[in-house]
């Protein structure tokens, strides 16, 4: 095949998988938000269950629920029939993924959930199913074509399933509120976590903060630079205020034969630069970037808190 024909093979199975996503968005039905709800006010966790591909879909489903604020977990069927039932409890909400409804791993887990009135949801493109009949609410999938040239891999479905379960998390954090702050306690690490990080969370403090009184000379600001390492220093007044900063680029521009016997208050600059302790660490980077700046000093109530240096944004893989 020529570079053409493949690049237009690849267009042709990613639209194919477009045309499936449109005629889900078409098809979507009231049972979507009656799921939802019935999600929304479980005391339990959602169970997700699913055989081969289904089951890939469904691991990343209940991980994608559990990062934003649904408890879910995922139970494979064929380990369920091996002990793995004690995992599903009476108060949760069992969700099984199968195309055809008729996998036949899933009956133990269908049989378990009749036994002890557990709520079973299914999702499959077959609503007259083994599982679709006999599951509490079922979502539909539109019968789309898959995108294997031979109708036999799971390729739209698939992709059907998971929008569909993203559709269902996602709902579910618009319904809770659930916000930045509460994503983050899921997240801590990673690059992820650090972006979401706040200030206060990596802020230098204390006697960490290069700080001297207005008033004071200009050598005794540049021992303060240089012992504190950030390429700056804070100017405060009576009140611990800070009214000005020193950078090293002051320095250089007010250079002169008598400079060190300068005051600070001739040499600092009154408009700078700050950040609050509540910003996020991904902003506190594009502050420095479009500033061009490598230090801020993080203020409240116009007094100094704390100080963050570009480095210590990197160093978190903060971009």
């Amino acid at each position: 095949m020529t570079e053409e024909q493949i690049l237009n093979l690849g267009k042709k199975i990613i639209q194919t998988e477009l045309n499936g996503i449109a005629l889900l968005k078409e098809n979507l039905s009231s049972d979507f938000a009656t799921v939802c709800n019935l999600l929304l006010h479980n005391k339990g966790r959602v169970i997700i269950t699913g055989m081969g591909k289904s089951g890939h879909i469904g691991a990343k489903i209940a991980a994608t629920l559990a990062s934003t604020g649904t408890s879910a977990l995922f139970v494979h069927p064929a380990e369920a029939l091996h002990g793995d039932l004690g995992m599903i409890e009476k108060s949760d909400i069992v969700i099984a993924l199968s195309n055809s409804g008729n996998t036949v791993e899933l009956q133990g887990i269908i049989n378990y959930t009749q036994r002890f009135n557990i709520p079973l949801i299914a999702i499959t493109s077959n609503a007259n199913s083994e599982l679709g009949k006999n599951s509490k609410y079922c979502l539909t999938l539109p019968r789309a074509e898959e995108a294997c040239s031979l109708g036999l891999a799971p390729t739209t479905s698939t992709t059907n399933t998971l929008i569909l379960g993203d559709a269902i998390a996602i709902t579910l954090l618009e319904m809770k509120g659930f916000s930045a702050e509460d994503f983050r306690v899921f997240h801590p690490g990673g690059s992820l976590g650090s972006k979401l990080l706040k200030v206060a969370d990596i802020m230098h403090t204390g006697m960490s903060i290069p700080l001297v009184e207005e008033g004071a000379s200009m050598e005794n600001a540049i021992i303060t630079i240089t012992s504190h390492s950030f390429g700056c220093v804070g100017i405060t007044n009576t009140s611990g205020e800070i009214i000005g900063i020193i950078t090293d680029g002051d320095i250089r521009r007010h250079m002169s034969t008598d400079f060190l016997a300068k005051k600070v208050d001739d040499v600092m600059t009154k408009n700078f630069v700050s950040i609050t302790k509540d910003t996020n660490t991904s902003k506190a980077l594009l502050q420095m970037e479009n500033s061009k700046i490598t230090s801020l000093f993080v203020i409240e109530n116009k007094k100094p808190m704390g100080i963050i240096h570009i480095h210590d944004l990197l160093k978190l893989g903060v971009m």
